[in-house]
């Protein structure tokens, strides 16, 4: 499997978190029974597996190559739009979790908080996987060198070799597929 299968794959499992997300929000919102411990769980997965490893691979692999090899466009396209929407994204996720912090100490009014920078995150993502899935993606394997792209192919098998041996992906799919069990009871 080719590196940007890899990543659209990982989108897939980004998509099931970000499901979760919007059911305990959902929950929060009707007044059901919520275990907050559990956000810490999804502000987990999106820091290390989301952000760390699914977008450390295509800062540090991919959109470094594509603003190298295609110019302007991609400059903009990456620069101006996949980076700054991965710094939105680790935005909420402070905002997510200074918020869980004032509920913790009594503030009730911070589950408006919650709600408001989980589906943040939610919204943004979303929209994000989308553009990568049917833009960036595409744009990079019809218009970079096939030499840069096997090279990518090699340097994402290696990171993916090294965050395998750390349990990366088997560590959050398991967490994963546990909020959405508990979830959906």
């Amino acid at each position: 499997m080719n590196s940007i299968d890899i990543m659209k794959m990982e989108h897939q499992n980004i998509l099931r978190m970000l499901e979760v997300v919007r059911r305990y929000c959902l929950r929060v919102l009707k007044h059901e029974p919520v275990d907050y411990k559990d956000f810490y769980k999804i502000i987990d997965f999106v820091r290390n597996y989301a952000d760390k490893h699914h977008h450390g691979k295509e800062e540090t692999l991919l959109f470094n190559r594509m603003m190298d090899e295609l110019g302007s466009l991609a400059d903009k396209l990456v620069r101006h739009g996949m980076l700054v929407e991965h710094d939105l994204g680790r935005l909420y996720m402070s905002e997510l979790e200074e918020a869980l912090k004032k509920l913790e100490s009594g503030d009730e009014d911070a589950k408006l908080d919650i709600i408001a920078s989980a589906m943040g995150y939610v919204n943004l993502l979303k929209r994000h996987i989308d553009k990568e899935d049917n833009v960036i993606y595409k744009f990079a394997e019809n218009n970079l060198k096939k030499d840069t792209l096997k090279l990518i192919d090699d340097e994402s098998a290696n990171f993916e070799k090294k965050a395998e041996g750390a349990e990366v992906q088997y560590k959050y799919l398991v967490m994963l597929s546990e909020l959405e069990a508990k979830v959906n009871k």
